[in-house]
Formats: C-alpha cells, structure tokens, sequence
C-alpha cells in the first residue's frame, strides 16, 4: 500500500532521521539504506520492520548526523595504515609505474577513519525507538487508505449483488424464450408438435443453461469479502484468492450465457471484479 512517513530525532550522539517509503506488492520486500557506522543495527531493523509489515515493496532511510559536542576530530586507524603501507610497497616493487593513492584516497578507504566512540547501546536505542515511531506513522497512514479501499470494494461487492439479481430475474425469461424457440423449430418439421417432446428438449437445454450453482457461490464469496474487510486482520491474500474464485464463477456465467442480457450480465460482473483485483493488490 502506498505511504511515507518520517520521523526525526535529537539524540546525544547526533541528528537520527528515518523516511520510509511502501509502494504496492504482493508480498514483502525490504530495502535499507544506512550510514556504515549504524550498520551493525541493520538485523534488528529487519526485524522490527518484519514485525510490523506484512505486504509491500519497503524503502528504509535512515541518515545520521554528530553532534557537533561529540565530534573528536579525525581519528585513524593507524596499524590499517600501516599495512596500507606495506601493501603499497610491495606493488611498486611489482609494478614500477604504478599510480600511488593520494591522501584523500587513503582517507576514503574503508576503516583508516575511526568514528568518534560512542555507547552503542543507547545510540541502537535511539535508533530503533525512532524507527517504531515512523513505523507506527507509516501504518496509520496505510489504515486511512486501506479504510477508502475498503469502501470501494464493498460498492463494488453490492453493484455484483445486483448483476446476480439480475440475471436470476432473468433466467425465467431465458427458459420461456428457449420454449418458443423449440416450439417453433419442432413445428416447422413436424405436422403435429409433440408437447412432451418439447417439454423434454426444453429440460435438457434448461439444465445446460442453469447457473443457479455459479450465482450461489458467488453470493457466497462476496459475503466472504465483506466479512474479512471487517476482521481489522492483514487480508490480502485472501481477497487475492476469492478474486479468482469470483472471476471463475463469472466466466461459468458467460460461458453458458445464450442470451445477450444474460452475456451483459457476465461482462459487467468481470468488470467490477478486476476492478476490485487491482485495489487489492494494494491491500496488506
């Protein structure tokens, strides 16, 4: 389901600032994104985001910034830089003409700059209780927007109800149409038209045209989805599933369908039913 939250916080070792971002998927995917000196977090993130999502493409993005008060200047790694040394040695050794690093090239690589020290335990604390706050913003939004989808998709299961009223209305008119139409056709080639015998042919073309089973279980399905919108419980994969237990029946219905009401009905029913499918996708 589509939302962004973000939240900020002052922390004694610097500036904490978490922005996440969900778009629509069918199932969870994570992305996190964090500075390399928080990264030692990023397990019990996973976690947490894991425990309290359940459906969507996540963004993750913390950033972090020290405070001023707790910057120590630069401070390296000097026995890395040693072995930078060592290292650089022994490839000119190898290779007269090559290029040494500049100081800044030395400065970027990873570990020569030791960050300043800091408690871990608060700082991970800081960053996880922040990390719930804009997690907790980020499903109250994706509740406000799952409570319009909700309502979409309970207009579309009524208009369904009355696209099955109108074909039961309907199937008497179907069944009288198929008798004249027998009747007529028997009269043509016979000099006296067998009433049983129509009786009989109507029957048999009656029980190839009843859907009667298909509009049940439509009703069935439809009363499933607006029991579970109600559940307040993650429904997405259900409601995928009665989706295409909804479009079967609905196929049934057009497959059997010898009358363009009939046919209308079916097309309509397809219609609200996709058009439900593609509002659940976002639904967690």
């Amino acid at each position: 389901m589509t939302a962004f939250a973000r939240g900020e916080r002052q922390a004694d070792a610097g500036e904490l600032v978490w922005e996440i971002r969900s778009v629509n998927h069918r199932y969870l995917e994570l992305f996190i994104r964090m500075p390399d000196e928080l990264r030692a977090f990023e397990t019990s993130v996973r976690e947490q985001v894991n425990k309290r999502l359940n459906r969507g493409k996540i963004e993750a993005i913390l950033r972090f910034k020290a405070s001023e008060s707790n910057a120590q200047g630069i401070n390296l790694n000097e026995e890395l830089l040693v072995q930078m040394k060592k290292a650089l040695h022994q490839i000119s050794i190898h290779i007269s003409d090559s290029k040494s690093p500049t100081s800044i090239d030395i400065l970027r690589w990873p570990g020569v700059v030791v960050p300043p020290s800091r408690d871990p335990e608060q700082l991970q604390q800081e960053v996880m209780s922040l990390l719930d706050e804009t997690l907790t913003q980020l499903v109250e939004t994706r509740e406000r927007e799952g409570g319009k989808l909700a309502q979409m998709i309970t207009e579309r299961t009524a208009g369904c109800r009355q696209q099955v009223q109108l074909a039961r209305e309907r199937m008497p008119v179907v069944i009288e149409a198929l008798r004249t139409k027998l009747h007529d056709r028997l009269a043509e080639i016979m000099e006296e038209v067998d009433s049983e015998r129509v009786e009989q042919e109507i029957v048999i073309a009656a029980q190839k045209l009843d859907v009667d089973e298909e509009m049940d279980r439509l009703l069935t399905h439809l009363d499933e989805i607006d029991r579970v919108l109600t559940t307040g419980k993650p429904i997405g994969r259900r409601l995928d599933f009665l989706m295409q237990e909804l479009n079967r029946e609905a196929n049934t219905l057009a497959s059997k369908s010898s009358d363009k009401e009939m046919t209308a009905v079916a097309v309509e029913l397809k219609v609200l039913i996709e058009q439900m499918r593609e509002q659940i996708q976002n639904i967690e």
